[in-house]
């Protein structure tokens, strides 16, 4: 058997590459010639490999910050002060999530990180004390497949369609809006891999100011490793009604009641002449024949 389709090519995944535009942590020059780090706030040294760690950070966050309040002002912000509605609540709440709140997050964060002065455990402290506020993040990724299908629908609206492009005009920007809202999944995503790069790169691998930065590297992977996890108990649960509503001749409870759907598959039977579907609940196996689009139940394992 084999765990629900959750396709490692999924758009949420690649935050976990270098996909955007924000940051590259795969991608500074290399160190020069093992030389001593430069102090930082030196103006006449040539700024160290860490520094420039520290200086991608919150180059990468101003840039992410610019990309959100262009998603607020130039759509959303357009849409809500049209004449005459052009698309409609509900698609607005689906299309845009709780952008609001992430970017006003962002901003912050920015403000903080650019009171640093370049001290990369100042920076590492910036993320240990706001671990609890990236929680929100939880709830965009886990609306962003209704958001990529809230823009599909969009796209096959005449009107909506060109509203969205007229926006996109509007900002000069290169790519759409579906490219924009995927940048805040692709962002939280990607902040323990730029922590990592300052712990990589930290003179000294030891004391205070380096448990600093491991705790927020612990901080933002735990955060990564959490939304990453609510996402794949959503897709599960989202699965599990599925396979609720195509089954038929189940006089059982609600699966829901059977717990979170683990593994699902198929198998031959021996003297059966089809092969058997099977849905692994935390508390039940499934075992169900398929018809058509249909699970016709067949029986079940407590």
């Amino acid at each position: 058997m084999e765990e629900p389709a959750i396709s490692e090519t999924e758009p949420w995944a690649e935050g976990l590459h270098n996909t955007n535009n924000n940051a590259s942590p795969g991608g500074w020059p290399g160190a020069r010639g093992g030389h001593p780090l430069a102090p930082f706030g030196s103006p006449s040294a040539e700024p160290s490999y860490l520094g420039r760690v520290v200086l991608e950070i919150v180059e990468s966050e101003r840039t992410y910050a610019r990309d959100l309040r262009s998603i607020v002002e130039g759509y959303l912000g357009k849409i809500i002060d049209a004449e005459e509605p052009v698309l409609r609540p509900e698609q607005v709440s689906a299309l845009f999530g709780n952008i609001e709140d992430i970017y006003e997050l962002s901003s912050t964060l920015l403000q903080n990180l650019e009171s640093c002065a370049s001290d990369p455990v100042a920076v590492a402290v910036c993320f240990v004390t706001r671990s609890q506020e990236f929680a929100i993040y939880t709830q965009y990724c886990n609306n962003y497949p209704s958001s990529v299908a809230a823009l599909a629908e969009c796209m096959r609206s005449k009107p909506q369609a060109r509203f969205l492009r007229e926006c996109q005009e509007r900002l000069r920007h290169a790519l759409p809006l579906g490219a924009y809202l995927l940048k805040p999944v692709q962002r939280i995503l990607k902040y323990h891999l730029l922590l990592q790069e300052i712990a990589k790169h930290f003179e000294h691998k030891s004391g205070d100011d380096y448990e600093v930065v491991l705790e927020a590297i612990d901080t933002m992977t735990c955060v990564a490793w959490y939304i990453n996890d609510m996402k794949r108990k959503h897709e599960h649960a989202i699965r599990q009604q599925e396979i609720q509503s195509l089954l038929l001749g189940w006089k059982g409870p609600d699966l829901t009641s059977y717990g979170e759907l683990v593994l699902e598959g198929t198998f031959r039977v021996q003297r059966v002449r089809h092969e058997r579907a099977v849905f692994l609940f935390d508390k039940t196996l499934l075992i169900t024949k398929r018809r058509g689009d249909h699970y016709v139940y067949k029986s079940h394992i407590p």
